[in-house]
């Protein structure tokens, strides 16, 4: 194991980025997140066998170009089309793309394949998912930044581990 490794996994384990939780993290990194050193730092744990990247795609040159960096880093990838839905009494429009139920139903299509699921998501709106994983015996570790945990997924004591993204060593 390398020493920066901080994650105790038991098994086989899937990961799971929810890229729009994670993107909106820079503000409070103060910095960039490095996705190939993340995948680098994910594929150190042989555990993992299987890192799935959720990305709501745009039909502009910029989203094609960095879906594309994604893939040679080797993401499995997962899209969708971005919804842009106008604010009322607005010019303004207010881009959408949540991937809630796609990886809720991914869990469960690999839940015999799989002991452990990591999210990197502070989403409140998983807490069901991770209450019904933890019920199947899963382990389950939620990465998130100060101040993007859902107060649903804070409160949960049992069964779950939660670490700030920064303490990952990255």
């Amino acid at each position: 194991m390398n020493k920066n490794q901080i994650l105790k996994l038991k098994g086989r384990t899937m990961v799971f980025i929810d890229y729009a939780n994670v993107y909106g993290w820079r503000k409070n990194l103060k910095k960039e997140i490095n996705l190939k050193s993340l995948f680098e730092y994910l594929t150190g744990y042989n555990e993992i066998l299987e890192i799935n990247f959720y990305y709501g795609k745009d039909n502009n040159g910029k989203s094609e170009e960095f879906l594309k960096d994604i893939q040679k880093i080797g993401y499995h990838i997962n899209t969708k089309p971005v919804k842009h839905i106008k604010i009322e009494g607005t010019d303004i429009c207010q881009r959408k793309c949540d991937f809630d139920l796609e990886i809720g139903l991914d869990c469960f299509e690999e839940l015999d394949s799989f002991d452990g699921f990591v999210f990197f998501t502070g989403d409140g709106d998983f807490a069901t998912l991770y209450e019904r994983l933890i019920k199947k015996g899963k382990q389950i570790i939620v990465i998130y930044t100060k101040g993007h945990l859902g107060k649903e997924v804070w409160l949960m004591k049992k069964g779950i581990f939660k670490t700030e993204f920064r303490k990952l060593s990255i």
